[in-house]
């Protein structure tokens, strides 16, 4: 459910590792990211700024091959889904996002591509759009409880 919906103008890469450490700062088990925009737009680097953030320090490729791989970050165990090439709905059962939403929390790039719209209800839904040079612009939305990192992050 959309509860909350906000802008953020990013001017640089450290705006995206401050939005994506705040995003860390409120992840738990069972919360789902999902990360929209075009190639290039950013999605894998806010992840990364993420899983950094939680202590990830090993490389952080996109899964653009692999569809999804997985961190132990000490605190959370965390799932990281690129769903660009998915061609069927089932694949996502396959690739296991229910276990991992169970076990830990999930982001999600292209969610578009096949991520039942139940998912993404309570989901932090993400769009990011390129502006100039290393600029973007983040529409953030979902439940309330985000809310806050998008007022944090705002002042």
């Amino acid at each position: 459910m959309v509860e909350f919906e906000t802008s953020l103008f990013l001017p640089d890469e450290a705006a995206t590792k401050m939005l994506g450490a705040r995003i860390a700062e409120g992840l738990k088990t069972g919360d789902l990211v999902a990360l929209s925009g075009e190639l290039g737009a950013g999605k894998t680097a806010l992840a990364r700024a993420i899983l950094h953030h939680l202590g990830v320090t090993e490389e952080v490729p996109s899964p653009s091959f692999t569809l999804v791989q997985s961190y132990d970050t000490g605190t959370l165990a965390v799932y990281y889904f690129d769903l660009y090439r998915l061609e069927r709905a089932g694949e996502l059962v396959e690739l296991g996002l229910d276990d991992a939403l169970n076990s830990g929390a999930a982001l999600v790039e292209w969610p578009e591509h096949g991520l039942p719209m139940s998912l993404l209800d309570d989901a932090l839904r993400v769009s990011l759009v390129a502006a100039s040079g290393e600029s973007r612009i983040a529409k953030l939305s979902g439940p309330a409880r985000w809310q806050m990192l998008a007022v944090r992050d705002a002042e």
